[in-house]
């Protein structure tokens, strides 16, 4: 897969293509199938497959400090979409001179004169332009004008609970209220925190459980406090098999905490992993954050704690 970011990148001599485009935050199961049909599309068609997103997230830019909670980074995003089939990843910078670009400009340039778009498909409830004043009645229009036809695909809903629409939004609320096994089922995939592993104060290696502490990228969505099951993968040993973790997330209130961090105890692996950038797969959650009257007391816990992971996890292989 192709990796353009900006318009500039695009080769010469480039011909038609397909195109869909969005924020796909979290890369979720209404964001595959609207993916999966651009490429099935593209592929009935003879030509390439384009994903269009954007960089930083637009409402950081519409209304700074609104920046959503992010579950997945850039560079997750383009690994899932390649995935899916797709022939090109082209993220386009979003600044304030393109937020503010009039819907039919955009389409004109972006679609029309640099991708050439032979189709588009995105969401119903697709906007676009400034103010988001574009809807996908404008850009039917506009594709009968420019020559390019247009596609608004259903938002996908829950097989068990209709009500339910999967969408970034949905997931982020999941994720935030610590149902990660809810975020699983809307995304089609475990939802993954990735960072770098940092130094700790050592106090798990003091207790016995000495753990992998996670510096994550700024906005990350990082599930409510807790001790979760998890999966943990060295991103850049693609050959090792992902090992079993106990996680806690929070500020450590028996030992009175303040800064919120993300620790997780490999089972079964002595191993320093500084350094090193990781994943983190949340499966399950085991229990909420507590403060314990008594390291004794904390240290039995956690036993318990990686008893249960271990139980869950071999469940889930």
């Amino acid at each position: 897969m192709q990796r353009w970011r900006g318009l500039e990148h695009i080769p010469g001599g480039w011909g038609r293509c397909v195109a869909t485009i969005g924020v796909f935050d979290g890369v979720h199961r209404g964001h595959q199938a609207l993916i999966q049909r651009a490429v099935e599309l593209a592929d009935q068609r003879s030509v390439p497959s384009v994903v269009v997103t954007f960089d930083p997230h637009p409402s950081e830019v519409v209304r700074p400090g609104s920046h959503p909670a992010q579950l997945t980074t850039l560079r997750r995003k383009a690994e899932l979409v390649e995935q899916l089939g797709v022939d090109v990843f082209c993220v386009l910078p979003f600044t304030v001179e393109l937020s503010k670009m009039p819907g039919d400009e955009f389409v004109h340039e972006v679609l029309v004169d640099r991708l050439h778009a032979a189709a588009v498909v995105v969401g119903e409830n697709f906007r676009f332009g400034h103010k988001a004043q574009g809807d996908i009645e404008l850009l039917t229009n506009l594709g009968h004008r420019f020559g390019f036809t247009t596609e608004g695909a259903k938002l996908l809903t829950s097989a068990t609970n209709g009500e339910i629409t999967f969408s970034s939004t949905y997931i982020r609320a999941c994720v935030d209220a610590g149902d990660v096994v809810a975020a699983e089922a809307a995304l089609g995939r475990p939802h993954r925190l990735e960072g770098i592993v940092v130094r700790g104060d050592r106090r798990g290696h003091e207790l016995g459980f000495p753990t992998a502490n996670l510096s994550t990228p700024r906005y990350t969505a990082v599930p409510a406090d807790g001790v979760y099951a998890c999966q943990f993968t060295l991103l850049g040993s693609p050959n090792r098999e992902p090992m079993k973790a106990a996680v806690s997330v929070g500020t450590n209130p028996t030992f009175s905490g303040r800064e919120r961090r993300v620790e997780a105890f490999v089972l079964d692996v002595d191993e320093d992993f500084y350094g090193q950038r990781v994943g983190l797969d949340f499966i399950e959650r085991l229990r909420p954050m507590e403060r314990y009257d008594t390291v004794e007391a904390l240290i039995a816990q956690m036993h318990l704690d990686v008893a249960r992971a271990r139980e869950v996890l071999g469940r889930a292989q």
